[in-house]
C-alpha cells in the first residue's frame, strides 16, 4: 500500500505530516510502494487523477475544492473517515464518515518537547510564505514566527510551546487544536483555501468564525482583493518594485497592529467532549482498516 500525498517545493507542514505520523499508527511494513492500493492521507487530497485501477483507500482526507469531484462511486474507493461534513456532502458520502481530519491523531503518537519562550506565535499558510512578508510583520508585531515549511518535529514543538497560536495555515490550527493550544484563525488570504476550513471545524462542533488580519505586503493586498494568486511576474516585478517599498514598509506595520489586536482577542478551542469523541472514532476506524488490509500486505 503505497502513501500518497502532495509533496510541495518548499515542503508544507500539513502534508510532511504524512510521512512522519503514520510511522507510530501503522504496523511495520504496512505501507510500501505497491501502487495497486493507494493510502490517500492528510490534505485535500481527495481529487481525480488517481490511476482508475488502483484501490483507494481515505484515511482523514478532505476534498478542497481546488478540483472537480472525482467518481468516487466507481467501486475503487476505500473510505474509511474524511474531514468533516462538508467533504462528505459534496462527494455524496454516509455523513458517519465526517471525523476529522486525519491530524487529530497525533494525540495517539510520541511528541517533541515543547519550546521555550514561543509566547504568542504566528503560523502563515506555506504560500504566503512566498507571497507575503510576515517574518517581519511578526517582528515588528513582538509575535514568534512559525515556519510551516521546517521539519514537522520543530512546529510541533513550537505549537506545542506557545501560549497562543494565530493560524493562516489550516494545519496549524488542526494540530493547534489537537494538542490543546489555544488558536486563532485567519481568513486565508487567497479565497481558494477557506473551503476547507469549514469543512473540519464542523466535524469538531467548532464555531469558526474567522478573523481578519490586515496583508503583510502590496502582493497579498492584490491576491486578497482580486483572488488572484500574485505570484506572476508582472505581479512581482511591479508589487516588489523599488518604488513600491515605502508603501510596503507601511502595510507591514498596519499589518503588525493587526496582529497584535488579533493576540488580545478571544482565542478558540474544540470542545473536551468533541475532540475525546473524534480521536476514538478515528483510531477505531484506522485498526479496522488495519485487520482488513493487513492479510493482503502479508500474502504479498
Amino acid at each position: 500500500m503505497k502513501l500518497q500525498y502532495f509533496q510541495g517545493n518548499p515542503p508544507n507542514f500539513g502534508d510532511e505530516l504524512n510521512a512522519t505520523m503514520w510511522r507510530h499508527l501503522l504496523p511495520p511494513g504496512f505501507l510500501d510502494q505497491d501502487d495497486s492500493t493507494l493510502f490517500i492521507g492528510i490534505g485535500s487530497i481527495i481529487e481525480p487523477g488517481y490511476p482508475d485501477t488502483a484501490r483507494k483507500v481515505v484515511v482523514g482526507s478532505g476534498f478542497g475544492g481546488y478540483t472537480r469531484l472525482p467518481d468516487v462511486h466507481d467501486g475503487s474507493w476505500d473510505f474509511r473517515f474524511v474531514r468533516g461534513p462538508q467533504t462528505a456532502e459534496m462527494l455524496g458520502l454516509d455523513p458517519a464518515l465526517a471525523i476529522a481530519d486525519a491530524a487529530i491523531l497525533l494525540r495517539e503518537t510520541p511528541l517533541p518537547r515543547p519550546a521555550r519562550g514561543i509566547g504568542v506565535a504566528f503560523i502563515p499558510h506555506y504560500e504566503s510564505i512566498e507571497r507575503g512578508n510576515w517574518r517581519q510583520v511578526c517582528k515588528l508585531a513582538g509575535i514568534h514566527f512559525i515556519d510551516p515549511t521546517l521539519p514537522t518535529h520543530q512546529v510541533i514543538s513550537e505549537i506545542l510551546g506557545a501560549d497562543l497560536v494565530i493560524a493562516e495555515a489550516m494545519h496549524g490550527a488542526i494540530v493547534s487544536d489537537a494538542l490543546r493550544t489555544p488558536w486563532i484563525g485567519v481568513r486565508a488570504m487567497h479565497r481558494v483555501h477557506r473551503f476547507k476550513w469549514h469543512d473540519w471545524a464542523r466535524a469538531l462542533d467548532i464555531d469558526y468564525r474567522p478573523q481578519f488580519l490586515f496583508p503583510s505586503n502590496l502582493r497579498e493586498t492584490w491576491a486578497t482583493t482580486t483572488g488572484r494568486s500574485g505570484c506572476g511576474a508582472r505581479a512581482v516585478a511591479v508589487l516588489d518594485s523599488a518604488p513600491a517599498a515605502p508603501i510596503n514598509t507601511g502595510i507591514a506595520h498596519l499589518a503588525a497592529s493587526s496582529m497584535r489586536r488579533l493576540a488580545a482577542s478571544a482565542p478558540t478551542l474544540s470542545p473536551d467532549a468533541s475532540i475525546a469523541r473524534a480521536t476514538e472514532r478515528a483510531m477505531a476506524a484506522i485498526d479496522a482498516m488495519i485487520r482488513d488490509y493487513t492479510p493482503r500486505c502479508a500474502a504479498e
